[in-house]
C-alpha cells in the first residue's frame, strides 16, 4: 500500500514514528517496509512475537514500539505551512534518479518548488576556501547551465557551493540546495539571505529531522543525495582530501557522470580535480562540454517523469521556436545551424539542449540533430 502524494494519509503518522525512532538511513526500517509491503501501520501493529519471528532483535522491536508523538506532531504542523512538503520514498514527487541509489533517503523535507525534485539537475561542488578565479568559474558555469534549462544542485556551503547557487539565481534559473541540518535551520548562518532567495526561486531539501544541528557525520551523508539527484557532478576546485571528492566518488559509484575543471599545478585547491581527471572524470573547460554529455541522459529523465507525452509547441520560447524552424526532419550538424540561425556555438548548444529536453529534437549520428 503506497503513501499518497500529498502525504495526508492515515499511514503517514505511523511512518513518521518509525522514521524518527530508527533514524535516517536505517537498513532495518527499509527492510521492514519491504517485508510489510510499504505499510508502516502494519509494522507498528505487529506483535513483538511476530517481529521476533522475522528476525528483529529486542532493540529493534523496542524501536518499532517506541512512540515519537512530539516529533510527529512537529513534522505534520510544519508540512501544513505554505511551500513545505514531506516527500516520502514512494510519492509521485519523489525523484526517480534518487530512488536508484543503494541507500536512498526514505523521507525528504522540502521547502520551495517541489517540482524541481524531478527536473534534470547537475550538481556543482567544490572547496569552501576557493580562489576568486574558482568562485567566478562556479558562478559562470552555474549561470550558463541554468540558462540551458538544468537545475543547479549543491549543498549551500560557503565557497563554490554558494557561488553555484548564486549563478543559477542570477541567470533567472532554478537551484536546489541539499542541507546537512534540519531544513528549519540555515547553515552556515552567513547564507540566510541566500537561503531566502533559493526558497523564492528554487528548493531546499533535507533528510534530517527538524531541529537537527550541524554535525560532522551529516555532511558526507548529505553528499550522497546531492550526487544522487543529479545527472552529473561538476567539481570546481577541491583539495585532495575534501568533501567535494566524496561527492564525486559517490556520483561515480551511483553511475553518474563526473566532471572536473582543471587548474594551476601550483594551486593546492585544484589537485583534487586533477586526481579526478586521472581517475576518469571528464575534463571540462566550458559549460557546453557538460551539456553535450548530459543531453541524452536528461532526455531520458524527462521521458521517465513526464505525465503528458504531448509537448505544446506554442508554449516554447519564441527564440527556441525560431531555431526549431531551422532544423528539418533530416539530420543537420551544428556548423550548418550556426550559419542558418546566426547564433554563436555557445548560444546554439544551450538552446539545442532545451529543445532536446522538451523532446522537440533528438541527437543523430555524427553530431547532428533532427526534428521529431
Amino acid at each position: 500500500m503506497e503513501l499518497e502524494t500529498q502525504m495526508q494519509t492515515e499511514l503517514l503518522p505511523d511512518f513518521l514514528h518509525l522514521y524518527h525512532s530508527f533514524g535516517t538511513r536505517s537498513a532495518t526500517l527499509s527492510g521492514l517496509l519491504q517485508h510489510f509491503d510499504d505499510d508502516p501501520t502494519a509494522i507498528c501493529n505487529s506483535s513483538p512475537a511476530a517481529l521476533r519471528a522475522i528476525g528483529l532483535t529486542p532493540k529493534a522491536i523496542a524501536r518499532v514500539k517506541r512512540r515519537c508523538d512530539r516529533e510527529v506532531a512537529t513534522d505534520l504542523a510544519w508540512a501544513q505551512t505554505d511551500n513545505n512538503q514531506l516527500v516520502c520514498y514512494d510519492d509521485n514527487s519523489y525523484p526517480a534518479l534518487l530512488r536508484q541509489i543503494p541507500d536512498f533517503p526514505l523521507l525528504l523535507y522540502a521547502s520551495g518548488n517541489v517540482e524541481l525534485l524531478t527536473a534534470p539537475q547537475v550538481a556543482i561542488v567544490g572547496s569552501r576556501l576557493c580562489t576568486p578565479g574558482g568562485a567566478q568559474t562556479a558562478f559562470d558555469f552555474a549561470a550558463q547551465l541554468a540558462a540551458a534549462g538544468l537545475v543547479i544542485t549543491s549543498g549551500m556551503a560557503l565557497g563554490i557551493d554558494g557561488e553555484a547557487h548564486c549563478g543559477a539565481l542570477q541567470a533567472g534559473g532554478h537551484t536546489l540546495a541539499v542541507t546537512a541540518t534540519g531544513i528549519d535551520l540555515v547553515y552556515p548562518g552567513r547564507h540566510r539571505r541566500l537561503a531566502a532567495q533559493i526558497l523564492q526561486q528554487g528548493l531546499i531539501v533535507s533528510e534530517f529531522p527538524l531541529g537537527t544541528s550541524a554535525q560532522r557525520p551529516n555532511f558526507p551523508q548529505r553528499n550522497r543525495i546531492i550526487s544522487g539527484l543529479a545527472l552529473g557532478t561538476l567539481v570546481v576546485e577541491a583539495a585532495q582530501r575534501s568533501g567535494s571528492l566524496i561527492t564525486a566518488r559517490l556520483a561515480a559509484e551511483q553511475g553518474r557522470e563526473v566532471f572536473a575543471v582543471p587548474g594551476s599545478i601550483h594551486n593546492p585547491q585544484t589537485r583534487g580535480c586533477h586526481d579526478l581527471i586521472r581517475d576518469g572524470a571528464t575534463l571540462v573547460e566550458q559549460p557546453r562540454d557538460i551539456t553535450r554529455e548530459l543531453t541524452q541522459l536528461a532526455s531520458f529523465v524527462i521521458e521517465e517523469n513526464r505525465a503528458d507525452d504531448n509537448v505544446d509547441i506554442t508554449k516554447v520560447d519564441p527564440a527556441h521556436r525560431r531555431l526549431l524552424d531551422t532544423i528539418g526532419y533530416d539530420p543537420v550538424n551544428c556548423d550548418i545551424l550556426v550559419q542558418r540561425s546566426g547564433l554563436t556555438i555557445d548560444q546554439l548548444s544551450s538552446m539545442l539542449l532545451v529543445l532536446e529536453l522538451n523532446d522537440l529534437i533528438q541527437s543523430a549520428p555524427g553530431g547532428c540533430f533532427v526534428r521529431i
